[in-house]
């Protein structure tokens, strides 16, 4: 056992970073979480680097910015050969074991036509092991564990509606259909635990992903009704949602596609008066509380069995949700909530700095790196990304990022999108840039439309200072900045090779 070294790597599916530390926190009850980050070190300013989930999981694992690994929305390949943390832990010996799901839309070049990987954007991520499937749209181990216990249900979307007691029409906040220790969070956990046992005293690597508290907002019974909507606060946002759309031309078609009927199964008219707004940010907290029960299981079971002292924990999540903030739901726009989560490391043999935050400026393709820097593995050139380990033993390197950087590409190759259809753009100019530094946030857009700047020692996201002219030299110097930082990291997968008489040579990035 002394000598075991694990890694536990846990992404929560849409985790705000508010409900651990910020608006939120003081609403929603994350016991389990709050004991880890005082007995680990949690990073304040990070943020995914891209969303939705599949080019969020893409950029995590691979530590790559979406410009370079392109796997930019959920059904868009990932090139098969680009090294990620499953194929870096292999070369160490390890079989990284997945309980969950990557999101990962393989490479149609490396499969047959016919092969079922390119039927879904669910599919593992190339070098995982997959012990437990468990996706969104699929879970045929968990639909299956449903039926054993005996829950009839016609298609598996009617899983995710609400279902009313005593038999009348549903309402929100209503429970789901299964009870609390059979819902797809307990599953998950329960397979984990039950199959890791056997792995006590050997080295191994588990990615342990959860889909809650992403959508459809259902809950099973008690989280379903453990927050009262009355007492929540109400989401940040204008009064009224033209004066958001007023902000830039892009906030209107997100705001359309970020529609809170699309958050919960059977209620397609809804609308977003203040009382359903408030249900479903209630259920959102129970779903997240829901799952903080069950990670709590999984850390107390590291400990009961001798092993937590040996295990690198990493609790992240994949991005962020707008619940309502700024009349705009899910995760495809241009503010924070989108983005900003939460993330928590516990190293062995740190004890001195148990509890620490760090407040400096963290991007979720740090993850990776951090990872194979603990395992004393190299980091590939194609990684981004840089380790964290200085941050988390208290110290501060040397020219450390200034800033983070996030994408969104908003395009549909298929079909327009309503983003391409309202701006009148295509897929090679659907997309954004966001640059954030301590009091400025600047968004671009490839296609020939203005850029948004937030002040946040003014405004903040609630007015673009774009236009303003005492803020037009910040404005040069934030774009002179988002070029350089897309200019140096382009991709180095094999640009520091180089071919040579004695054969190829290579330098570290």
């Amino acid at each position: 056992m002394a000598d075991a070294k694990n890694v536990l790597f846990i992404i929560i599916d849409q985790l705000r970073a508010d409900c651990l530390s910020g608006a939120l926190a003081a609403h929603v009850e994350l016991p389990n979480l709050r004991a880890f980050m005082e007995d680990a070190v949690s990073f304040e300013r990070h943020f995914s680097v891209t969303n939705p989930c599949g080019p969020s999981r893409a950029s995590i694992l691979t530590g790559q910015y979406a410009m370079n690994h392109r796997s930019i929305r959920n059904g868009t390949p990932l090139r098969h050969d680009t090294p990620n943390i499953a194929t870096e832990m292999r070369k160490l010996g390890y079989l990284p074991m997945l309980f969950g799901y990557t999101d990962t839309s393989q490479d149609p070049r490396a499969f047959a036509p016919g092969d079922p990987a390119l039927s879904t954007y669910e599919f593992p991520m190339p070098g995982f092991h997959e012990m437990t499937e468990m996706r969104l749209e699929m879970s045929y181990p968990w639909r299956s564990h449903l039926m054993a216990q005996g829950y009839a249900f016609d298609r598996y979307c009617d899983v995710y509606r609400p279902v009313s007691p005593g038999g009348t029409e549903p309402r929100l906040t209503d429970p789901a259909l299964y009870r609390a220790e059979h819902s797809d969070t307990a599953f998950l956990t329960d397979s984990f635990l039950g199959k890791m046992r056997g792995y006590c005293g050997e080295s191994w690597f588990a990615h342990l992903t959860y889909i809650r508290p992403h959508p459809p907002l259902v809950a099973p019974a008690p989280y379903n009704e453990m927050y009262d909507p009355v007492r929540l606060p109400l989401p940040q946002r204008m009064d009224h949602r033209t004066d958001e759309e007023a902000i830039h031309p892009f906030i209107a078609p997100a705001l359309e596609k970020g529609s809170i009927s699309g958050m919960v199964e059977g209620f397609g008219d809804l609308e977003a008066s203040d009382e359903a707004v408030q249900s479903l940010r209630a259920i959102y907290l129970g779903l997240a509380s829901e799952v903080d029960t069950h990670i709590g299981r999984v850390i107390e079971f590291l400990k009961s069995s001798g092993q937590y002292e040996n295990t690198l924990v990493v609790i992240t999540a994949d991005h962020g949700e707008m619940l309502g903030d700024r009349h705009c739901w899910g995760k495809s726009t241009i503010y924070d909530a989108a983005y900003h989560t939460p993330l928590i490391l516990h190293c062995p043999d740190n004890a001195e700095n148990a509890g620490r935050r760090v407040t400096l400026p963290t991007e979720s393709i740090d993850v990776t790196p951090t990872i194979l820097d603990w395992m004393g593995a190299t980091v590939p050139n194609s990684m981004d990304g840089r380790s964290l380990l200085p941050l988390v033993y208290g110290e501060t390197p040397e020219s450390w990022r200034r800033h983070t950087y996030s994408e969104l590409d908003f395009s549909n190759p298929l079909e327009p999108s309503v983003a391409e259809r309202a701006l009148g753009t295509g897929p090679s100019d659907s997309s954004l840039c966001i640059l954030r530094e301590d009091r400025f946030t600047l968004v671009e857009f490839a296609a020939d439309l203005p850029p948004v700047l937030f002040d946040h020692e003014g405004d903040g996201e609630m007015r673009n200072v774009a236009t303003r002219p005492e803020y037009q030299g910040d404005l040069a110097r934030l774009t002179r900045a988002m070029l350089r930082h897309r200019m140096r990291n382009a991709d180095q997968t094999l640009a520091l090779y180089s071919i040579t008489g004695d054969g190829p040579k290579l330098r570290a990035r």
